[in-house]
C-alpha cells in the first residue's frame, strides 16, 4: 500500500511512519520542511507527484496538530484561535481536497485524523482548541459522504493526549492517566485495513474506551 503520512516528523508521525514501513508499505512522509500544507498548490502538486511515482494512494493519515489554552474563557486568545485555524482545520483541508480523488479510486482507502475528546467536551481555557477541533471533525465528515459507495473511508480517531517514551522519561513520576501511547495509536490506524470501509466510513472512533 502506498500510506501518505503528513507531520510525520514528531513522535506520533514517526510511529505511525515505522508501523506501516514495518508491514511492508510504502510510506511517504511528509513535514512542514518537506511540503508547506497551508500552501494549497504545493500540496495539490504533492498529490500530482504521489500519483505519478505510484499510481495512488491507499491511506493518507494527517498528523499536523497543535495546542494552545488559556487560563480562563475570557483569557482566550484570538490569536491562538488564528494558529489552530492554520494547524488544525486549514491543513486538513488542503490535504483532504488533493487527495480525495486518488482516495475515491483506491481499492481500500483510508483517511484519518485524529481528534480530542475536548471537541465534545469543551473546557473554558480550551474554548478555541475544541473549536477547532470539532471544525476538523466535521470537515471529515463531510469527506467521509463524498467517499460513501466507493472503497475509501475517512475515520476520526478520538484520544484525550497522547503519549511517548520521550513523555515519559521527561516526567517519570508522571502518570498519564487515559492518555494514548503513540504506538497504540499507530496499530489502531494500521487496524482500520481489517474492517470494511463501507463499516468505517464516517465513524468516531474513541481510542480512549
Amino acid at each position: 500500500m502506498i500510506i501518505l503520512v503528513t507531520g510525520a516528523a514528531g513522535p506520533t508521525g514517526q510511529a505511525v511512519s515505522e508501523y506501516f514501513r514495518k508491514n511492508g508499505d510504502t510510506v511517504i512522509s511528509v513535514d512542514k520542511d518537506d511540503v508547506d500544507l497551508l500552501d494549497r498548490e504545493a500540496v495539490l502538486d504533492l498529490a500530482a507527484r504521489i500519483e505519478r511515482d505510484h499510481g495512488g494512494v491507499d491511506g493518507v493519515v494527517h498528523l499536523v496538530g497543535g495546542w494552545r489554552g488559556s487560563g480562563s474563557f475570557a483569557e482566550t486568545r484570538l490569536e491562538d484561535w488564528n494558529d489552530l485555524h492554520d494547524l488544525l482545520i486549514r491543513t486538513l483541508q488542503h490535504v483532504s481536497l488533493a487527495f480525495e480523488p486518488l482516495l475515491r479510486e483506491s481499492q481500500d482507502g483510508r483517511f484519518v485524523i485524529v481528534s480530542a475528546k475536548a471537541a465534545a467536551n469543551p473546557t473554558a481555557g480550551g474554548a478555541a482548541y475544541a473549536a477547532a477541533k470539532a471544525a476538523s471533525e466535521a470537515w471529515t465528515l463531510s469527506l467521509a459522504d463524498a467517499l460513501r459507495g466507493t472503497g475509501s473511508a475517512a475515520v476520526i480517531l478520538v484520544v484525550k493526549a497522547l503519549v511517548n517514551d520521550a513523555m515519559r522519561a521527561a516526567k517519570p513520576e508522571a502518570k498519564f492517566a487515559g492518555f494514548t501511547d503513540v504506538a497504540d495509536l499507530a496499530r489502531a490506524i494500521g487496524g482500520l485495513y481489517d474492517r470494511p470501509a463501507a463499516d468505517l466510513n464516517g465513524t468516531r472512533l474513541d481510542l480512549t474506551q
